[in-house]
């Protein structure tokens, strides 16, 4: 005769249990950009005024070129909620820039909120 399911559940759950968890734990530090990275280094060829191409970060970074457009989505405008402009010249390659906007309404409220009355 074999065990029934809720015996053998049983016994695997308590041979899968765990070592307990030390008490102490280290310090959670806080990341830190480092201006030699290959993310610094795009975002200052995006600075530029005259901009930069998707092949030209390809060839800096050695990254595809959907890791680019993938890291112009989700740091470039999500993370770091940067305005990123895209035009594309009738002769050329589409060009990008990083470009000073003013603030949306949204975030005027938000940083009007966490400013201290007076």
């Amino acid at each position: 005769m074999t065990k029934n399911k809720s015996a053998r559940k049983t016994k695997m759950a308590a041979s899968a249990k765990k070592p307990p968890k030390d008490t102490e734990r280290s310090e959670a530090i806080s990341p830190q950009q480092r201006a030699n990275s290959k993310q610094a280094d795009v975002i200052n060829m995006l600075r530029k005024p005259e901009g930069t191409t998707i092949p030209a970060i390809m060839k800096a970074t050695g990254w595809q070129s959907h890791s680019v457009r993938g890291f112009f989505a989700g740091v470039v405008r999500k993370k770091l909620d940067l305005a990123l402009q895209s035009e594309k010249p009738n002769d050329g390659e589409r060009i990008y820039r990083i470009v000073e906007v003013k603030p949306s309404k949204s975030r005027r409220k938000v940083a009007a909120q966490s400013r201290p009355v007076a």
